[in-house]
C-alpha cells in the first residue's frame, strides 16, 4: 500500500468517497480509518423499504484518538433510491448550533465526540427531520490515494477561488479534473469562499457527484461489485451483514446521474460564547428533509 504522508485533516466528501470503497476493488482503505455503523431505533426514515439514508461524517481525531468520539466535520445526508437510482444530498455545516439530544445546545458536530455515531444521528436527524439507517466515519487519510485509485474525478466549479496553505493557484472557474490532491483542496477550503461554509458543503456535493459519476461507469464490469464488498469487509469496521453492504454497493453504483439533487442547508452566522457558529434555517431543513423522505429527491432547495 502507498504511503499515506498527507496529515492535513480532510473535512471533506471523502467519507462519502469511502462508500465508493465499497464498488472498488482492492481498494487502499485501513480497517481503522473507516467505520460504518447502523443506526438504532431510527425513526422517521422513510416510508418504503426503496430509500436508505446514509450519514457520511468525517471525524476530526488526531493520529491515535478514536475517529467515532471526536468532533465530526464534513457532514452529509445522503439518501439512496434503490428503485428508481434517485439519489438526494442535503449538506449540514459542521458549525450548526443545534439542541443535542442530553447535552444542550452546542455545534453539531461535537454530538459526535459526545456521544458517536448514534448520538450523532440523532442530531442530525432533529435538525432535518431523517434520522439516518446508517452512520459512515472516517479520518480519511486515504482520500487522495482513493481518488488516484479511481482514475481522479471530474467536477463542474461556479466560481474560482483559492487557499494561500492548500491550493495557492486556486481553482479556476469551469469544468476541472482533480487528481487525488486537488479534490481533497476543493472540498476542504471555505475560507475564501463567498458564503464560507455553506458553499464548501456545495463543493463536497460537486465531489460527490464525480466520484458516483467514475464509480457508476464501471459499475458493469462482472464481478466488480461482489469483489468490492469482500475488499471493504477485509478493511472496514461495521456492524452489517455481508448483504447488507452488498445492497449498499448496489445503491451507490446504480444510481442515475440524472436523477441526484443535492441541497445545502442554509441560515445565519452568529456569535455564541466568543465562537463563531451558522444559526440553521430550521424551516428549510425540515422541508428538504420531507420532500426527499419518500423517494430520495428534492424539487428545489
Amino acid at each position: 500500500m502507498r504511503r499515506l504522508h498527507r496529515t492535513i485533516r480532510l473535512g471533506t466528501l471523502g467519507l462519502v468517497l469511502a462508500l465508493a470503497a465499497f464498488v472498488v476493488p482492492d481498494s487502499a482503505v485501513k480497517s481503522t480509518e473507516v467505520a460504518l455503523v447502523k443506526v438504532d431505533r431510527a425513526a422517521g426514515v422513510d416510508l418504503t423499504p426503496d430509500v436508505v439514508w446514509i450519514l457520511a461524517v468525517g471525524s476530526d481525531a488526531r493520529p491515535g484518538q478514536d475517529m467515532t468520539r471526536s468532533r465530526g466535520d464534513a457532514l452529509q445526508l445522503i439518501g439512496l433510491n434503490t428503485r428508481t437510482g434517485a439519489a438526494s444530498a442535503i449538506g449540514v455545516p459542521r458549525d450548526s448550533w443545534v439542541s443535542i439530544p442530553g447535552h444542550g445546545n452546542e455545534k453539531i458536530n461535537a454530538a459526535l465526540y459526545f456521544g458517536g455515531p448514534q448520538l450523532l444521528g440523532r442530531a442530525v436527524g432533529n435538525l432535518v427531520g431523517i434520522e439516518p439507517d446508517y452512520v459512515f466515519v472516517s479520518r480519511f487519510p486515504f482520500f487522495e490515494d482513493m481518488v488516484n485509485d479511481i482514475g481522479g474525478i471530474d467536477v463542474v466549479n461556479p466560481v474560482a477561488f483559492s487557499d494561500t496553505y492548500l491550493k495557492p493557484n486556486g481553482f479556476k472557474k469551469g469544468r476541472l479534473h482533480l487528481r487525488g490532491y486537488d479534490a481533497m483542496a476543493f472540498s476542504r477550503i471555505r475560507h475564501n469562499l463567498i458564503r464560507g461554509d455553506f458553499d464548501r458543503s456545495a463543493n463536497q456535493q460537486r465531489v460527490l457527484r464525480g466520484i458516483q459519476a467514475k464509480v457508476a461507469a464501471r459499475a458493469h464490469v462482472p464481478g466488480f461489485l461482489e469483489r468490492g464488498v469482500l475488499t471493504v469487509m477485509q478493511h472496514l469496521y461495521t456492524d452489517l451483514s455481508p448483504a447488507e453492504l452488498f445492497r449498499f454497493a448496489q445503491a451507490v453504483a446504480h444510481v442515475d446521474r440524472k436523477k441526484i439533487t443535492t441541497c445545502v442547508v442554509q441560515g445565519g452566522i452568529g456569535n455564541i460564547g466568543g465562537a463563531s457558529v451558522v444559526l440553521p434555517s430550521v424551516a428549510q431543513a425540515r422541508r428538504l428533509g420531507n420532500e426527499a423522505r419518500n423517494d430520495a429527491t428534492i424539487e428545489r432547495c
